[in-house]
C-alpha cells in the first residue's frame, strides 16, 4: 500500500496559538468569464486575492488548496456574477467550516470597450482597470465595483491667464485705426495671434460602489458610461483631426479643478439609485507641478465609505 503523506494543516497545532484575520492567496492569475450587464458575457484576464479569517487559535493553517480548486471551478465552469460570486464566498467558508467564518474575494482585469469618437465615427479598445471584491462577514454579504476613468482637465487658472496675455497681444498689434475683420481673423490664425494656450493634463477618476441585492450581472459598462459622461472629455481611442479638435473644445468649454470635478462625479453619483453607497478620489496628474492635484468624497452614509 502506498505511504500516507503528511497532513501538517490537519494533524499538527500552531506552535503559538493565535487568531488571524486574513490567510490566503495573492496575485492568482486565471481567466475568468465576467457578467457585465447589456454586454455578451466575456473572458478577461482576472489576478485573484482570495482569503479567510482563520478563527481557530491551535489550527496550524488553513486549506489553501481548498479555495484554489474553487476559483478553478468558477474559472472553468462558470461565470462571475453576483450570484456566482455570494456562492463562492460561501463556499470558501463550508470548506473550512471548522476554521473561519469570514470569506473575501478580490478580481483585478482590464475591462475593455469599443469606444466612438466624437466627430468622425471611428472606433477604437479602451482599457478601463476594473475590481470585483466580495466579502463575506458572519452571514453579512458586502459586494464591490471599482474602476478607474482616464480624462483630460483643464485648468481654469492657467485658462484665464492665457486669455490675458492673447488681450494683451491683442492691443499690442491692433490700433482703433487698423482694426479689419479679416485682418483679425487671419491674426488669430498665427501663433502670434494665440500668444498662450492653457495647461491641461491626464486625469484619473477612481470610484468605488457597493452593489445591492438586486444585482445580477455587474453595471460596468453602465457605470463607466456615468463617470465619462460627468466628467465630459474621456480621453480617446480612434482620432481624426476632426475629433482631436472638437476634443479641445470640450476642454475649453469645461475649464475645471480637481474640486470642480469630484463635485461634478458626486452630484452624478447622488442622483443615481444604482449604487447603495461610493467613494470616488479625483486625480490631476499635474503638467505644471510636480505633484498631483487631488479631491476624495463619498456618499456620506453614518457606516458607509469613509474618505
Amino acid at each position: 500500500m502506498p505511504t500516507a503523506m503528511p497532513d501538517i494543516a490537519n494533524h499538527t497545532t500552531a506552535q503559538t496559538e493565535g487568531t488571524l484575520d486574513w490567510v490566503g492567496m495573492s496575485n492568482i492569475e486565471m481567466p475568468i468569464m465576467v457578467a457585465s450587464k447589456g454586454e455578451p458575457e466575456r473572458m478577461v484576464s482576472a489576478h485573484v486575492d482570495a482569503f479567510v479569517n482563520l478563527k481557530e487559535a491551535k489550527a496550524k493553517g488553513i486549506h489553501m488548496s481548498r479555495l484554489y480548486l474553487l476559483l478553478d471551478e468558477l474559472s472553468n465552469n462558470e461565470v462571475l456574477n453576483y450570484t456566482n460570486l455570494v456562492t463562492l464566498l460561501d463556499n470558501f467558508i463550508s470548506s473550512h467550516h471548522d476554521l473561519s467564518d469570514n470569506a473575501k474575494v478580490q478580481f483585478s482585469f482590464d475591462y475593455h470597450l469599443r469606444r466612438k469618437s466624437l466627430i468622425s465615427g471611428k472606433q477604437g479598445w479602451k482599457a478601463y482597470p476594473t475590481t470585483i471584491t466580495g466579502r463575506l462577514d458572519q452571514g453579512k454579504v458586502t459586494i464591490e465595483l471599482a474602476t478607474e476613468v482616464r480624462y483630460s482637465s483643464t485648468c481654469p487658472c492657467s485658462a484665464a491667464l492665457a486669455r490675458q496675455l492673447i488681450q494683451q497681444a491683442f492691443k499690442a498689434k491692433f490700433t482703433a485705426d487698423n482694426v479689419e475683420l479679416e485682418s483679425i481673423h487671419d491674426w488669430l490664425g498665427t501663433t502670434e495671434g494665440i500668444v498662450a494656450t492653457p495647461h491641461s493634463q491626464r486625469s484619473v477618476a477612481e470610484v468605488k460602489v457597493k452593489l445591492n441585492k438586486a444585482t445580477g450581472d455587474f453595471p460596468i459598462v453602465y457605470l463607466v458610461d456615468l463617470i465619462e459622461k460627468a466628467l465630459k472629455t474621456p480621453v480617446q481611442a480612434a482620432v481624426k483631426r476632426e475629433d482631436e479638435q472638437e476634443f479641445a473644445r470640450l476642454n475649453g468649454q469645461n475649464l475645471m479643478f480637481c474640486e470642480d470635478a469630484a463635485r461634478h462625479l458626486q452630484f452624478t453619483m447622488n442622483n443615481t439609485e444604482e449604487f447603495d453607497d461610493f467613494w470616488l478620489r479625483i486625480n490631476h496628474l499635474e503638467s505644471l507641478h510636480a505633484h498631483d492635484a487631488v479631491s476624495v468624497t463619498t456618499k456620506g452614509l453614518v457606516d458607509g465609505y469613509q474618505p
